[in-house]
């Protein structure tokens, strides 16, 4: 009986990720396929991501996207890491309510963010002639829905902090800064870079939020759209299977930092 539901569990798991990733491999494929054609397989190529690559508008995108979601990531996780001592020194039902508000970029719809943003981009911008939307706009939002993610990350490395060792510190002449610094920041090390890792994949990735927010300003989420709308090209698989190895990459790093994490932590 046992074997019987094994196997099931195993196909069950072999069905989902074949229906999860089988889109994305064919789509990664057929950006090497040297025709048009998203049917037809007639030889391998690297023509398209050529294409891609010399195309100015792509290349410009492709540097919005990454100046963003660089300072997103160092402004959410310098704010975020903030944040998270600040919530760790807070009593019980402020740090509850605290950390509801703080979790609401997480489950509220990105739609309704990004529309939010948006509405109050307009209303600073007619009302004191500042912040158009662009690239600033873009890195105040991106900045404002990673924060969680980032506290969320760094707030279970600083309860495992051992504080003492910061106030042994301090008595033996440390000034606080250094102190903080050489004990405590060295100890939520782990999680911080985790956070930012975090905070930088999702800037990248998000659309839903970029779109509402981005005015004339154009990121990869966005050029893929502009490019479906237009014509579909083989530019656009070039540029998902870009999108998505990137992204990928960036998971099985965070991943890989939690597994190692891990056995430290139960030791």
């Amino acid at each position: 009986m046992i074997t019987i539901k094994n196997t099931f569990s195993k196909i069950y798991i072999c069905i989902v990720f074949l229906f999860l990733y089988f889109p994305i491999g064919t789509l990664i494929a057929f950006s090497f396929n040297a025709s048009k054609s998203r049917a037809v397989w007639s030889g391998f190529t690297l023509h398209w991501y050529k294409t891609l690559f010399a195309d100015g508008e792509t290349l410009k995108a492709i540097q919005n996207t990454f100046i963003i979601a660089s300072t997103a990531s160092i402004l959410a996780t310098i704010i975020g890491t903030a944040a998270a001592i600040g919530i760790l020194k807070l009593t019980k039902w402020p740090r509850k309510i605290i950390m509801n508000i703080t979790n609401l970029p997480m489950v509220n719809p990105e739609i309704v963010t990004g529309i939010s943003f948006m509405l109050l981009f307009t209303i600073i911008q007619k009302s004191t002639g500042l912040l158009e939307q662009g690239i600033l706009t873009l890195i105040i939002s991106h900045t404002t829905f990673c924060l969680p993610y980032v506290i969320l990350s760094v707030l279970p490395k600083l309860r495992q902090v051992n504080f003492s060792i910061y106030e042994a510190a301090l008595d033996l002449g440390c000034t606080p800064f250094r102190a903080f610094v050489k004990v405590v920041l060295r100890d939520i090390m782990p999680g911080i870079i985790t956070g930012a890792i975090m905070a930088f994949t999702l800037s990248i990735d998000d659309f839903v939020v970029s779109y509402f927010t981005s005015g004339a300003t154009q990121t990869l989420s966005i050029s893929i759209y502009s490019m479906s709308k237009r014509s579909i090209s083989p530019e656009i698989n070039a540029l998902s299977s870009i999108l998505f190895l990137l992204i990928l990459a960036l998971l099985l790093v965070v991943n890989f930092r939690k597994s190692e994490e891990a056995p430290k932590e139960i030791s």
